[in-house]
């Protein structure tokens, strides 16, 4: 996305029965904060912030791959990895990217990841590593002076997509059928039409997002709408649908789905500028994505990211550079719960959700 400085996604599926009992707990604990808080002794679910060192670097992309193993990767070409659940973290940057900006990780588990970086040009470029970071593959790098990539996604360890800015007046898409060691364009017959100054956000990692085996959607802004496009084919063809978040300007859009199954997601967004109200920050649909729905009560600010949690069917968190705010009720209502500063947020299958954002800051929600 040109217009920020230069500038998940809930896929896996619940395993074992005492694993889910566990997150139900976990989940009841987080969503009964106000009265539990009361209580003498009683320390609310909360965000606790891990020393990764890395002062200098914004995280935009994340990847959490259970409460132990999280992915970050941001500025300066910094990709970070913990196994220990945050207490330490290995600098596992590919050699020679130290010019890029990673605004998107997918970590398949502790091993194997894939990392996107954005730019006009050549700057944008995919890596891939099957090794925990030691070594990385450059896998893909555009050559394409119009095309500029914002964010990717996958379906399953082979499948995944990566979407461009429009290039020739429509997006356009990367596919891998090989867990990202090679990338094609897909042709763009199915690909709606851009408006003027459309693009995508590259904000979070977050404006293309999967469920399932074959559904993806795509966030939009800086046009005259607020726009979602929706694929059931893996990007081959696609449907487009306006929301209520508000646009109009080059820093106001959808800016981030998150999707718990192919009929229910959240869009999260509004004016990234910070000295710019975000009325209408977020919006809800039931259907897929062809209609939406604003939030009664969306967060009071612009939210950058957002997570469904984990085996709950109403629960979700949405985080930005002023905090973040909790959903019960399916993203109809939010109500902030922390006011630290992060851009993005992913959860694992066992309740590990983590965040991060400005300053090296990365957190986990503990309980």
């Amino acid at each position: 996305m040109r217009r920020m400085g230069n500038t998940r996604r809930l896929r896996r599926t619940f395993r074992t029965v005492a694993a889910g009992a566990v997150c139900s707990a976990a989940l009841a604990a987080l969503t009964a904060v106000p009265a539990q808080a009361r209580e003498p002794g009683h320390r609310a679910p909360h965000w606790e912030l891990k020393d990764t060192g890395a002062t200098g670097v914004r995280f935009r992309g994340l990847s959490a791959v259970s409460r132990d193993t999280a992915w970050v990767a941001g500025t300066g070409g910094t990709v970070l990895r913990t196994t220990d659940g945050g207490a330490s973290w290995r600098n596992v940057s590919p050699p020679g990217a130290g010019e890029l900006q990673f605004r998107d990780v997918e970590a398949f588990d502790a091993r194997r990841a894939v990392a996107l970086a954005i730019g006009e040009g050549e700057a944008s470029r995919v890596y891939r590593t099957d090794d925990g970071g030691t070594t990385w593959t450059e896998s893909f790098r555009n050559t394409d002076t119009k095309a500029f990539y914002d964010c990717l996604t996958f379906f399953d360890r082979r499948h995944g997509l990566a979407m461009s800015d429009p290039v020739d007046g429509r997006f356009r898409i990367l596919s891998t059928g090989d867990g990202g060691r090679s990338w094609k364009v897909l042709p763009s017959d199915g690909m709606p039409a851009a408006l003027d100054g459309e693009a995508g956000f590259a904000a979070s990692g977050q404006c293309l997002v999967a469920s399932g085996p074959s559904d993806v959607w795509l966030a939009t802004g800086g046009g005259a709408r607020a726009r979602v496009l929706h694929s059931a084919d893996r990007g081959l063809t696609w449907t487009v649908t306006d929301t209520p978040i508000p646009a109009g300007d080059p820093a106001k859009g959808v800016f981030a789905l998150a999707f718990r199954d192919r009929t229910h997601g959240l869009a999260v967004g509004g004016d990234y500028r910070p000295d710019q109200t975000s009325p209408q920050a977020a919006a809800g649909t039931f259907d897929g994505g062809r209609t939406w729905q604003p939030a009664a009560t969306p967060p009071p600010a612009y939210r950058s990211g957002a997570a469904w949690l984990p085996h709950s069917r109403t629960a979700a968190l949405a985080v930005g550079p002023t905090g973040t705010d909790l959903t019960t009720d399916g993203g109809r209502t939010w109500r902030t719960v922390d006011t630290g500063s992060y851009d993005t947020v992913d959860c694992a299958p066992d309740l590990g959700c983590w965040a991060a954002g400005e300053q090296g800051r990365v957190a986990r929600l503990e309980r």
